[in-house]
């Protein structure tokens, strides 16, 4: 990496998944949207929310994203790679995701962690999976409370994280934000010191390999702010 870089453009944060030979863990982000540009291979994404549930395909070339409150599964039929472009970079490394396990998982947040940290992933897949299918048939069902439910146990989890989640939104994302207001305003005023500053900024490797995530093995490419 040159200079001192400002972390990727807008404060995104970039991973490369290999989804697990199975699937994946479902789980919801509370404040991050997340998109997937698929590398290679085939799958597909499950996906539930209050307009129902969706399984959208994969293929090499497709362009998937979806908003916060989106719980999300991946499926791989095959050798599936895909790169991961997530909102408010550090926000997800922070903990802004919830696996969908089963009620009694979060009823408070040690619960939950000691869920989270167990060794084994299939168990904790399982578990997730487990949740998963009650809120999805409920939903078939038409019958949202369970969903509804779970994202209120969510919010009530990941509330202890919020003062450190605003920080790392502070110094990042909405860092990037202001200073594009703060170019507009230059350009406006007839000048453009901003452009003086230009630089190329280069993570030739990811600076974490093979971390387990909750859909699969990760390389993630983490900028110099965090």
């Amino acid at each position: 990496m040159t200079g001192n870089s400002p972390g990727l453009p807008g404060g995104v944060g970039v991973t490369h998944l290999t989804v697990y030979p199975q699937s994946g863990s479902p789980h919801m982000h509370l404040a991050c949207s997340e998109s997937y540009v698929v590398i290679e291979g085939s799958g597909s994404v499950q996906t539930l929310t209050l307009t129902g549930y969706r399984e959208t395909p994969l293929k090499a070339g497709a362009v998937v994203w979806f908003p916060p409150g989106t719980i999300h599964r991946l499926i791989n039929d095959g050798d599936l790679r895909i790169a991961v472009i997530m909102q408010n970079s550090g926000l997800p490394e922070a903990g802004d995701a919830v696996l969908t396990f089963p009620p009694s998982y979060l009823e408070d947040g040690v619960t939950y962690a000691a869920t989270v940290a167990r060794p084994a992933v299939p168990d904790r897949r399982e578990l997730a999976v487990e949740g998963f299918e009650r809120l999805r048939d409920a939903a078939l069902a038409g019958d949202f409370g369970p969903l509804r439910e779970f994202h209120a146990a969510a919010v009530r989890l990941v509330q202890p994280q919020l003062k450190r989640w605003r920080a790392t939104w502070e110094a990042g994302a909405l860092a990037a934000a202001q200073a594009t207001g703060q170019h507009l305003d230059s350009l406006e005023a007839g000048g453009a010191p901003h452009l003086s500053n230009a630089d190329v900024y280069q993570l030739a490797e990811p600076t974490e390999r093979g971390r387990h995530g909750m859909c699969g093995y990760l390389d993630t490419y983490v900028p110099a702010w965090h």
